[in-house]
């Protein structure tokens, strides 16, 4: 038995590969989404259907079928439903062949080569277009479900992005076929069908590629806020990548929300007063970052939240156990970093991080001093000391 998965292209038949048109031939059955078995041209019986774990159930109900071909739109190795269907299958001889890619048929329609553009896929899936847009001066959004072109260009010009140039194209192949171009927010007020793709344009890529915005920056009142020294440490010690689920649990100001927003990960700050929310809520506007805040107390606030990679606790309110315990069960392996400003809280974080098995822990003291100008001369300035403890949990 041979199974035969084949990239249909952007979804008009005449885009299909030699390839894929020979192992529609010798195919004795098509599965596939209905609007790519209405097309092809093939005498097999059609099922249409999706779902990997359908399809995975029918070929095993099937087995009279010894050479199914499915069907998948565009490339099988782009964002493809290809891979999930493949970890499903068993028993099953496979080859893959692969097709035209949205991506490489828009490009092609703008005049525009890709190798710079930064792929993202929203389709079906929660997209935040913000952070990849700030760091890139071109990105490429497949969409889908409740993303569409529109959807995130409205939450680009939210951000402050709606002057950049942008390129939407519709229906692609297809005869109903539409590219429309302009600013950001003029595609924000537009209507797209489902089956749409986005290319968004920065001339000036500005997100930073390391944590330190000066302190001078941020909004404070009276709230304490992580300085930047002590906040590059701790974001540099929980080892960030784009797209993190990062944890800010007593957020204060949001400064260290906001730089890991800056970073390129999905924050959510969790903050209990609400002086320090409304300065979390003022300084992610003014840094056009988009974040999650949760308003209470540690660790209630944080049960429904998924799965942090990383978290910063900036201030525990006397439950530090009960937070790191939640953040074990949550993630076993998740990266910590506890900021101390009393050697109390030091020795408790210290023992807390040995005694629920943390790896690597390091423990430092950061005691920064600033050269003040003094007339003609500079003076030492010392900031207070913070103590500054990091871990990975134990789990695999």
């Amino acid at each position: 038995m041979k199974l035969t998965l084949v990239g249909a292209g952007p979804g008009s038949p005449r885009f299909l590969t030699e390839e894929g048109r020979r192992a529609l031939e010798q195919a004795d059955c098509l599965i596939g989404a209905p609007r790519l078995l209405e097309g092809v041209e093939s005498r097999a019986p059609r099922f249409p259907m999706t779902r990997p774990e359908e399809i995975a159930s029918f070929l095993e109900e099937h087995r009279e079928f010894a050479a199914p071909c499915l069907l998948f739109s565009g490339d099988t190795g782009f964002y493809s439903g290809a891979r999930s269907l493949l970890a499903r299958l068993k028993g099953w001889e496979t080859s893959l062949v692969p097709g035209l890619s949205s991506l490489q048929y828009f490009a092609a329609r703008l005049g525009s080569p890709w190798q710079e553009w930064r792929l993202v896929s929203a389709h079906g899936l929660a997209c935040d277009p913000v952070p990849p847009v700030r760091r890139n001066r071109f990105t490429f959004f497949l969409t889908g479900g409740a993303s569409s072109p529109a959807s995130l260009c409205r939450a680009l010009a939210a951000a402050g992005l709606g002057q950049l140039r942008a390129a939407a194209g519709a229906d692609l192949s297809y005869p109903q076929e539409e590219i429309a171009q302009g600013l950001v927010r003029e595609l924000a007020e537009r209507d797209f069908p489902p089956l749409s793709v986005l290319l968004v344009e920065n001339s000036a890529p500005s997100a930073p590629l390391t944590p330190g915005v000066p302190d001078e920056e941020f909004l404070r009142g009276k709230v304490p806020m992580t300085k930047r020294e002590v906040r590059s440490l701790a974001l540099c010690s929980l080892g960030l990548q784009e797209g993190s689920v990062f944890w800010d649990i007593g957020a204060g100001t949001g400064s260290v929300a906001v730089e890991a927003a800056l970073l390129g990960c999905a924050v959510y700050a969790v903050e209990q007063k609400d002086e320090a929310c409304g300065l979390i809520r003022r300084n992610a506007e003014k840094f056009h970052v988009s974040l999650q805040l949760r308003q209470g107390a540690a660790p209630q606030a944080c049960r429904d939240l998924p799965a942090p990679d990383a978290a910063f606790v900036g201030g525990s309110g006397g439950r530090l156990e009960e937070i790191l315990l939640c953040l074990l069960e949550k993630n076993p392996a998740v990266r910590v970093a506890v900021s101390a400003v009393t050697v109390e809280t030091l020795a408790e974080a210290s023992a807390l991080l040995d005694r629920l098995g943390f790896l690597e822990v390091r423990r430092i003291q950061a005691a920064v001093s600033l050269l003040i100008p003094a007339g003609r001369y500079h003076r030492m300035e010392a900031q207070n000391p913070v103590f500054l403890l990091s871990g990975r949990g134990p789990g695999a």
